[in-house]
């Protein structure tokens, strides 16, 4: 009998056994973006996992099971188990109100805050008279009462209509482009309402079609996309330039923007790489500062990955890190660009979704306003609290495209609005969001960035976030984040917002140091040449470093900085050191005294409200370290750069010497940006190797 009970257990345990299944799949947004974070779980277990930064999922469950796919924003999702051990969904947004509890360090406070693209449901919209005053005078803004938006979805993506030039349908992502067309190219232009488009182009068609024919019947779509020209830095003999000086960058917009390139099957534009920005997109182990100075100091030396003739120096910076409650309250003005070319839906729709992750961040100290430009400018909210979410989300889901680019006009107004709420020893930032296409007004790179050296004697600092593609202007952006005491960032995906918005809050918005510049002296007892990689628009006059009229970057909290200088020793031949003619009155030998050391980097910055910089010197021995896996990855994304940017300095290495070295030095990657980013570097190995090399 027990022989039989035991048989029993043995054979139903085995049975259950051979129904669970290990199901896997990916989760995307509308766009079919994959969506890291998503919680997926058996329905009514506590059996769940979440989603990977590539939105991929594994999880073991039995076959009638039901999965729930929940993420704050989107509609959940609930999806029974069968035949299939691949399950791929796509999670539509949610445009209902959410209720969210917010645990706070004095208890529990409730809020309500809108996700989605609706203003207002089942409330009383709040009364405004400057919207009011604003309804149908200023471009970019809808203002309306409850009925009005409770059964219409605010936001472009809905609206957009197909365009069909010389009978090739457009991708909706260019459609500003077309809309930019000259009146003397368009032959002819119908416009079809949304049903007889449906029925002529399907569902691509279903908020209608625009049917252009141009003059010359050949229409090709011509991206017009800025960037300023960077001329690669070269080895320096330490004799004769033995000191290099330059302003930090801690703008990132680089990487995210040549990662849609790549994921778009593009070759990307050798200017778009901006080796210092892709190395600073991505974290380091950097230690926690233990002095008075807002940062710790960090050095390494290794063997050069890619020549055996050369080392390789890592120099980096960690800024301070504090908590969210621990800032300083902000003033916050956001200077949303709602013209014509932001029509697209990864412009004024992706924007606005963006922005909805920093507002639901904010504090009740925090105040928001809200300036809108595009053939004017004009408030469309007054400084708000941070703990009123409805009310700033309802003033963003009014938001849409249409005019020109009045950007200086509307630069000038939120200054204006800044200064006024300005908050003594508090964040003051204007929030500049835009693809960067000003063409009203002020639009000259040199007029903007006169404009904004006047405003930043104001103390508001400035942050740019660009948007879109095929008319972004990269090259104007970065000039008004460089002379706005700020920084640059680019938002491809809701992915990228989260990480500039969510977990890098509080360097995004708040500055620790400002103008920090660097400067090394390398002993000539010890290195014959030495190249920076990267910076190329941020070297400085070596006078400059003593300067404090001269601007410079900015660190944000928790904010890290990375600079890698390719070193040739003394004793090393190598065919990138040149011959010098000899000097007849520079003595080039070397002190003694100093004979185990390497370089000396000195460090200038000031505090965020002061005027006067405060410097620090950090000594490098010559001995050469194991490379730690930091510096491995550090070495492989600035290979990489060089390899897109067509370097003379990367002796023959390969895409899959990238590869390796990334994955030698991957570490813990706790948010997968690192594998993100291996994946891209097979992504474009397989594509565009054979065309460039």
């Amino acid at each position: 009998m027990k022989n039989a009970t035991f048989l029993f257990f043995l054979l139903s345990s085995m049975l259950l056994s051979s129904q669970q299944v290990k199901i896997s799949g990916t989760v995307s947004d509308y766009a079919g973006n994959p969506m890291p974070g998503v919680n997926v779980i058996v329905k009514g277990t506590a059996n769940g996992t979440q989603t990977d930064f590539d939105g991929a999922y594994t999880i073991i469950a039995t076959k009638n099971d039901e999965l729930v796919f929940s993420y704050i924003g989107c509609k959940n999702m609930i999806v029974k188990i069968r035949d299939s051990v691949v399950v791929n969904v796509s999670l539509e947004e949610d445009l209902q109100m959410l209720e969210e509890v917010v645990v706070t360090g004095y208890g529990i406070q409730k809020i309500s805050h809108v996700t989605g693209s609706v203003a207002m449901i089942n409330m009383q919209s709040p009364k405004s008279n400057i919207s009011r005053t604003l309804q149908g005078s200023v471009s970019g803004v809808q203002i309306g009462g409850v009925r009005a938006v409770e059964n219409k979805r605010v936001g472009i993506k809905e609206k957009s209509p197909l365009y069909i030039v010389d009978g090739i349908q457009i991708e909706r992502q260019y459609n500003s482009i077309v809309q930019s067309l000259k009146g003397e190219d368009v032959d002819s232009r119908k416009e079809l309402k949304a049903s007889e488009a449906k029925s002529l182009y399907g569902a691509d068609a279903k908020y209608g079609c625009i049917v252009i024919q141009t003059v010359n019947g050949n229409y090709v779509i011509e991206e017009d996309e800025n960037y300023a020209q960077i001329t690669e830095n070269q080895f320096h003999n330490v004799v004769v330039n033995p000191l290099s000086t330059f302003s930090i960058d801690v703008d990132k917009a680089a990487y995210s923007n040549i990662r849609r390139f790549i994921n778009n099957g593009k070759e990307v534009p050798v200017d778009a790489v901006k080796i210092e920005e892709l190395i600073n997109y991505f974290d380091y182990d950097y230690p926690q500062p233990t002095n008075e100075h807002p940062f710790s100091v960090n050095t390494e030396v290794a063997q050069t990955p890619w020549n055996v003739d050369t080392k390789l120096v890592r120099i980096g910076l960690q800024g301070k890190e504090y908590l969210n409650e621990e800032l300083p309250a902000s003033n916050l003005t956001f200077l949303i660009d709602v013209s014509g070319s932001m029509s697209s839906d990864n412009k004024l729709p992706l924007l606005k979704s963006a922005f909805k992750l920093l507002v639901n961040q904010l504090r009740e100290k925090d105040r928001v306003s809200i300036v809108v430009y595009a053939g004017a400018a004009g408030v469309v909210l007054e400084p708000t609290s941070g703990n009123n979410k409805v009310k700033i989300m309802s003033a963003l889901n009014n938001l849409e495209a249409g005019g020109s680019t009045a950007g200086g006009e509307g630069i000038q107004l939120a200054y204006k609005l800044a200064e006024k709420y300005f908050k003594k020893n508090g964040n003051n930032r204007v929030i500049l969001a835009t693809d960067g296409d000003f063409n009203v007004g002020l639009s000259s790179d040199k007029d903007m960035e006169d404009l904004i050296v006047e405003k930043r004697e104001s103390g508001v600092f400035l942050s740019v976030l660009g948007f879109g593609m095929g008319n972004y202007m990269d090259s104007k952006l970065e000039t008004l984040a460089d002379k706005g005491n700020g920084n640059h960032g680019y938002i491809d995906t809701m992915q990228e917002a989260q990480k500039l918005f969510g977990k890098e809050f509080g360097g995004t918005l708040f500055t620790i140091a400002k103008d920090v510049k660097l400067q090394v002296e390398f002993n000539p007892a010890k290195v014959k040449s030495y190249r920076l990689i990267g910076y190329e628009n941020r070297l400085l006059a070596d006078e400059d470093f003593i300067d404090d009229t001269k601007d410079a970057g900015e660190l944000g909290s928790g904010h890290k900085v990375t600079a890698l200088y390719e070193i040739i020793e003394i004793g090393v031949t190598s065919e990138y050191d040149k011959e010098i003619p000899e000097l007849k009155y520079t003595n080039a030998t070397s002190n003694t005294r100093f004979s185990d050391e390497l370089f000396t980097v000195k460090f200038r910055y000031k505090k965020p409200d002061g005027n006067k910089s405060i410097e620090l010197v950090h000594v490098q021995n010559s001995n050469t370290q194991e490379m730690s896996k930091d510096f491995q990855f550090s070495a492989a994304v600035a290979l990489f750069g060089q390899q897109l940017r067509k370097s003379a300095f990367i002796n023959k290495a390969s895409f899959n010497d990238v590869i390796v070295l990334a994955e030698n030095g991957r570490g813990e990657d706790k948010n997968g940006y690192r594998a993100e980013f291996i994946r891209l570097v097979k992504s474009i190995d397989e594509k565009l190797v054979t065309d460039n090399y």
